[in-house]
């Protein structure tokens, strides 16, 4: 199944003011994290999956990369990347995440973030991007993480008064689509669990070199007071064997 929520004129206009779509990638809170888990990006050809609006894109080009590739389903989101964006070597590409086809050993860095919960077939995508990956290349990317997403409601246990008492856990090991509820739309996600996803990374070849999910810092403490109850994302850093050409 491929979303194309973004498309829909009102869950772009609640998906446009988040605080990450306007403050751009240090309004993300799991940012930080993220960026400490990306190799040195100079001279390196990048491939962004479900780039939206290119922040990460820009990023890469800002630190080095030699060339980037982004690539969203949604014209909305790549409408407004291409806005953002005043720069040859970004190139923006309109089509599925599922459908990505491109040379044997592409790539030098693929990175992902927050989309690949959307997509049904992880372990393929998995293979697809060792392929297009040279010797060497680096594979990171941020996923909700499936404590946040056994659950299709997504949502607090809440005591009488409205207080936040815990985060229930249910069905973690039936994997498979969920029908969620984001930014007052229904969206279909894809729940699997942490061993899952790290399986198929392996049986497509990578070697895991880091996992994150997402420790509370004291930057982050007070805003995300509840949030630190629970892990709400995953961020992995692989990288296919080798050396760089």
């Amino acid at each position: 199944m491929k979303q194309n929520k973004y498309d829909d004129a009102g869950f772009f206009a609640n998906y446009s003011q988040m605080p990450r779509s306007v403050g751009g990638l240090e309004a993300a809170g799991e940012w930080h994290e993220f960026r400490a888990m990306l190799p040195d990006l100079s001279g390196k050809r990048v491939l962004d999956l479900g780039c939206g609006f290119g922040w990460h894109c820009r990023y890469a080009r800002e630190h080095g990369a030699a060339s980037v590739v982004g690539v969203d389903l949604s014209a909305n989101m790549l409408e407004r990347a291409r806005a953002m964006t005043d720069d040859p070597a970004i190139d923006y590409r309109q089509l599925a995440m599922e459908d990505i086809d491109f040379a044997d050993g592409a790539f030098d860095v693929v990175l992902s973030s927050l989309a690949f919960h959307y997509i049904a077939d992880f372990a393929e995508l998995c293979r697809r991007v060792y392929r297009y990956l040279a010797p060497g290349g680096a594979f990171v990317f941020s996923v909700e993480h499936p404590i946040f997403t056994a659950r299709a409601a997504q949502d607090w246990h809440y005591g009488p008064n409205g207080e936040r008492l815990h985060w229930p856990l249910d069905d973690y090991h039936e994997e498979g689509a969920r029908q969620a509820r984001f930014l007052d739309n229904d969206v279909v996600k894809y729940h699997r669990t942490v061993s899952t996803q790290l399986n198929a990374l392996l049986a497509a070849g990578f070697a895991i070199t880091k996992l994150s999910e997402l420790p509370p810092t004291p930057e982050l403490a007070a805003a995300w007071k509840d949030e630190f109850r629970r892990p709400m994302f995953l961020l992995v850093a692989v990288r296919k064997p080798g050396e760089y050409m």
